[in-house]
């Protein structure tokens, strides 16, 4: 495979100067737009835009002298020109998409750059589904740059991954042409108690020059906090309240905030901003996960910047936070994020700076987009058969792999229960007092079965549990290979033989989401490439979730995104309390805890 390069600002400056001298014409000019400035947060009416060798030779007030007999002319007609937008933080994964068909749905909505921790992909394929992430996304007509993924496991000793991230991996993803940096520290007490495995993956990546990014997720900022913050990581996306925004920022941190599928972190944090008045240099927005169905449907990028701006964020602002400041951070504001000459010639023609419509969609000085119809292929790997395949559960499982027997003697127990929160990437730890049936723990109301089943090594191991707040009736089951971060099989239901039928699904068709009820499948997602993500266009794996949306709803469910918080069930990293292929896990306190409690006859 060939990577797709790019010529540097050294590379072209020569032509950049004759062209903006007048000497030589230049490829493209925008004519009569509103320049958006995110350098000065000013709009500047009746400006043009030369672009030569993909970048941006001249800003101005007239660039009539820089066309010439074979020179494009777009005509903005009076629309804002706006830097394209860059995503901070992002796991193409989550869209269940490869990075040909994530960027192919997400340029029409004005994407031009993201930054994304392909580690869902290191947890089932290690360093190799790494590299093959790393090298699709290079040869798109947009910028994606990859951080290498930091914590597989993300909670050593509480899980256990399909692979191991070692530092030796982090030194030698250094050298690769798209990284940019660290992936999302997750392991966040390790980095507090000096861990040295920790240490020395943000140690090589510093040593490199280059961004370590952060995952914080708890709500104490006392002494473990500022020892993390010690520890190197340069960002953080876990916040969830004012709070969070501000002590990240006055710590030197940047504030990544995010809105995803089902992640509403913005209204919360940008008070910060929009009451306190704080400095929103450091203020950055995200997606962090976006299924493909947000991104048909909703928008990616510019969702974020329009919902900032609903906020009450001055819409330069919020602009700001979508370009300038996130190449900022990654040291790249002379490579991207402002139109300004030099930079790489990404633009968005806007008829409306409020409700933000993408109209017209230039990358690399290429239009790559417009009223929503993306105008370029985006290539695709040959993903191999090594990708594929990679769900192995052992042996053919039944309702019995899935019974919790109750102690004996009991006639009620009283549990340790997952509560979904909506929205939101914590959970709750509940409690409740479940009946026993001929020796079984039943749930009961709104309280479920859900289930860890092992699907790396072929162990057979299925860990059972109980979560509350689907509000699942009837019997039903839903399964997810998408199971963040360990992506084992994550199946919920109200129904052991379902949940039986679901997995094994999942098993024959290499991945996926699928539903049951009454022993009739409902709907399903296929995932073949590691039981994540599809390379089938966007539109049609949407529309295939959209039914699975559907079909959740016909079951009972009627949380926003609810899919998103089925698969971050086994996510041990994020509190309260979280399922794994070892047990129940306490993140408060990083301990696994037990199902059922001590029973005292």
């Amino acid at each position: 495979m060939t990577n797709k390069t790019f010529p540097s600002w050294p590379d072209v400056a020569p032509q950049l100067i004759e062209t903006a001298a007048g000497r030589a014409p230049a490829d493209t000019v925008i004519r009569n737009g509103k320049w958006v400035n995110v350098h000065t947060r000013e709009v500047l009416d009746g400006h043009d835009i030369a672009i030569k060798a993909s970048r941006i030779a001249y800003v101005g007030p007239d660039a009539s002298y820089c066309v010439g007999a074979d020179t494009q002319v777009i005509e903005a007609e009076g629309r804002y020109m706006v830097p394209g937008l860059c995503d901070a933080h992002m796991h193409i994964e989550s869209g269940m998409l490869t990075p040909a068909e994530f960027a192919r749905a997400v340029i029409p909505h004005g994407t031009t750059t993201m930054f994304t921790d392909p580690h869902e992909i290191a947890n089932v394929l290690g360093l190799e589904g790494v590299r093959l992430m790393h090298d699709e996304a290079l040869l798109q007509p947009v910028n994606i740059y990859t951080q290498m993924p930091s914590c597989a496991p993300s909670a050593p000793g509480l899980e256990t991954t399909g692979y191991e991230i070692s530092p030796e991996d982090v030194s030698e993803a250094m050298n690769w042409p798209g990284i940019i940096g660290l992936g999302e520290m997750m392991n966040f007490p390790g980095v507090a108690n000096g861990d040295a495995k920790m240490l020395a993956e943000i140690a090589a990546t510093q040593r490199a020059g280059k961004t370590v990014g952060g995952h914080y997720a708890s709500p104490d900022l006392g002494p473990d906090f500022a020892a993390y913050v010690a520890g190197g990581p340069a960002d953080d996306h876990e916040g969830t309240c004012e709070a969070d925004a501000i002590a990240r920022m006055r710590q030197g941190m940047r504030t990544m905030v995010r809105l995803g599928s089902a992640w509403y972190d913005v209204e919360a944090q940008i008070t910060a901003i929009t009451e306190k008045g704080l400095d929103p240099r450091n203020f950055i927005l995200c997606t962090d996960d976006c299924h493909s169905g947000t991104l048909v449907n909703d928008g990616h990028m510019n969702r974020v910047v329009r919902h900032a701006i609903a906020c009450g964020c001055d819409p330069v602002v919020a602009i700001q936070m979508a370009t300038i400041n996130t190449a900022t951070h990654f040291g790249l504001e002379r490579e991207i994020g402002s139109l300004t000459p030099g930079r790489r010639a990404d633009v968005i023609l806007s008829s409306d700076l409020t409700t933000l419509p993408i109209e017209v969609v230039i990358a690399r000085g290429q239009v790559v987009a417009e009223s929503g119809s993306i105008k370029v292929d985006c290539p695709h790997l040959d993903w191999p058969d090594s990708a594929r395949g990679t769900v192995h559960l052992g042996h053919h499982l039944t309702a019995r792999d899935f019974e919790l027997a109750a102690p004996e003697g009991a006639n009620s127990v009283t549990a340790n229960v997952i509560g979904v929160v909506e929205n939101q990437a914590p959970t709750k730890a509940l409690k409740a007092e479940l009946p026993v049936k001929d020796g079984l723990v039943e749930g009961e109301g709104p309280v479920c079965q859900i289930a860890l089943v092992e699907r790396h090594q072929a162990t057979g191991g299925v860990t059972n549990a109980f979560v509350s707040g689907f509000g699942y009736e009837g019997r039903m089951a839903m399964a997810s290979t998408v199971a963040h971060d360990s992506h084992h099989m994550i199946v919920v239901g109200t129904d052991r033989a379902q949940m039986a039928l679901a997995a094994n699904r999942l098993a024959e068709v290499g991945g996926g989401i699928t539903i049951f009820r009454d022993g009739e499948e409902l709907a399903l997602v296929e995932l073949p490439i590691a039981g994540l993500m599809s390379d089938r266009p966007a539109s049609m794996v949407a529309a295939d979730a959209d039914k699975l949306v559907a079909a959740m709803q016909d079951c009972g469910c009627q949380l926003n995104n609810a899919y998103m918080q089925h698969s971050l069930l086994a996510l041990v990293v994020i509190p309260e309390l979280r399922i794994s292929d070892l047990g129940l896990v306490d993140v408060r306190t990083f301990q696994k805890i037990p199902v059922i409690e001590p029973f005292n006859d």
